[in-house]
């Protein structure tokens, strides 16, 4: 079937021509199979790969009937592979639980019979099977996750594993062959041209590897490129440049040329260029990876400043397993396009999913990942500011205990106090416990990493309090369950590593 049109293009009409397969419709309403629009739906077939055409314009996805099963009828329930080898199946929709970017059963083949690959992918065929049968790529193989809201996300893995070809799927830099993209409700993958460019242009924003920057504008003109494409009026652009370029460390700079920066400085160009743009979601992939290592370092932290801030949706592709660690919520680990284990750093590093992830990880030292939260323990016996303290000597001696945090009204952790400390100050007589000079500088954060409490530890006998962002007490480490941390990482630099259990 084929149909012709006539579009302008440079100043004058040319003719195009519109091809489809001459294939059966299903079709509801007005229409048939002899229009000279794509239709709604074309099916080949039984059991032969499927083709949706949604007239975007760009590309075709090609459907089995175990995708379509699976894909095609969204939102539905996806497993999420955990490092114990259980899965869930809790049912989703894309804006459920603050969700903004979902991605389900996705798939991309390149080159070679394209159609005949995808009908081997969906059956489970090997990649390096359907490279040698069809001469196709198989470069993404059944990729479903969701990215929540605020989150950052970091997909990983080594070389010609996907994770670039997964992020530009996302905003159809690529074309995916099958599966589906949401951004909150959003359907991407079924959007046309023009949907598409607006949401390119307000929702997503895209920070690459080598910085795109132009070298006959100046800093803040790369930086506001995207608002004068969208028409922003000049001087709200430079505004809102000079305030991204201020964000990244790069205040003062807009005027110089592109020329006259470093390569750190190039890439905290691009992300300002980005974060200019306001865009709730920011696509980045391996920005960093080209710089040395004490600059990229710096990048991370600020980076991980920036998101405490902004609260943007960051989707993070790198091949390093020591960046994803520093800087992810949570990390999805990707081999021959498909998602071997997606879940929190401590997670990934302690109990990896498998021989790939535990050799990938071997190097990582556990002291840096083990958190306070992940150790901390239920406080024993808690004490309030306004309690007297004869109150909380009794309550200590009773339990046997020899110290206790000390709370305010809001439960908030006002330090601690101990029995020695309480009883000479009975000798004066008695008061509240917040008139004593508490040890404020005791408690840590929930995200405090195991090298950060042994000094702690070594200079007091006392359990250390874990307090939450606001200050709010929410549990302590005994010594002894330091002491078995500490042993435990120790003991994890051997081989045996994330040895799965008998």
């Amino acid at each position: 079937m084929r149909a012709t049109s006539k579009k302008l293009c440079g100043g004058r009409w040319i003719s195009t021509v519109a091809m489809w397969p001459s294939i059966s419709t299903e079709t509801s309403g007005a229409g048939s199979g002899t229009d000279m629009a794509p239709p709604a739906r074309a099916t080949v077939t039984r059991g032969s790969p499927r083709v949706e055409q949604e007239g975007r314009g760009r590309g075709r996805l090609w459907y089995h009937p175990r995708v379509e099963a699976a894909s095609l009828q969204a939102p539905q329930q996806h497993p999420e592979r955990k490092a114990d080898g259980t899965v869930t199946t809790e049912q989703k929709t894309p804006s459920e639980g603050g969700t903004t970017v979902t991605v389900r059963n996705l798939f991309k083949v390149f080159g070679g019979n394209e159609e005949g690959a995808m009908a081997r992918a969906v059956t489970g065929t090997t990649k390096e099977a359907i490279q040698e049968m069809h001469g196709s790529v198989l470069a993404l193989s059944d990729v479903s996750f969701d990215v929540k809201a605020g989150e950052l996300f970091v997909v990983m893995g080594l070389s010609g594993c996907g994770k670039s070809t997964l992020i530009r799927c996302i905003n159809r830099l690529i074309e995916p062959s099958a599966g589906k993209v949401w951004l909150g409700e959003r359907e991407i993958t079924a959007m046309d041209e023009t949907e598409l460019r607006e949401v390119r242009r307000g929702s997503i924003a895209m920070v690459f590897q080598h910085y795109g920057l132009l070298p006959h504008r100046s800093v803040v003109e790369n930086v506001s490129w995207g608002l004068e494409v969208n028409a922003v009026e000049k001087r709200h652009r430079r505004e809102r440049a000079e305030e991204a370029l201020a964000a990244v460390g790069l205040k003062g700079v807009g005027d110089r040329m592109t020329d006259q920066l470093s390569g750190g400085m190039k890439q905290r160009v691009g992300l300002a260029r980005a974060l200019a743009q306001d865009a709730p979601v920011l696509l980045m992939d391996e920005p960093f990876s080209a710089l040395d290592p004490v600059i990229r370092r710096e990048l991370q932290d600020e980076l991980v400043k920036l998101q405490a801030e902004l609260k943007k949706t960051i989707i993070f592709i790198t091949h390093d397993l020591d960046e994803a660690v520093r800087i992810g919520d949570r990390i999805a680990i990707m081999r021959d396009g498909v998602i071997v284990q997606l879940d929190e750093p401590s997670a990934v590093v302690l109990s990896p999913a498998n021989d790939f992830v535990r050799e990938f990880t071997r190097d990582v030292r556990l002291q840096s990942m083990v958190t306070a939260g992940s150790v901390m323990r239920a406080p024993t016996h808690t004490a309030r500011t306004d309690q007297h303290m004869s109150e909380v000597l009794a309550a200590l001696e009773e339990g046997d205990h020899l110290s206790a945090p000390v709370i305010d009204g809001d439960g908030c952790c006002a330090g601690t106090v101990d029995l020695l400390q309480l009883r000479h100050a009975l000798e004066e007589g008695d008061g509240p416990v917040g008139s004593l000079p508490l040890a404020e500088d005791s408690a840590v954060a929930q995200d405090a990493v195991l090298d950060e409490l042994v000094p702690l530890g070594l200079r007091s006998d006392r359990p250390i309090p874990v307090v939450d962002d606001a200050g709010r007490l929410v549990g302590e480490i005994p010594l002894d369950a330091l002491a078995e941390a500490m042993a435990a990482g120790e003991d994890s630099e051997s081989p045996e590593r994330g040895a799965p259990a008998e």
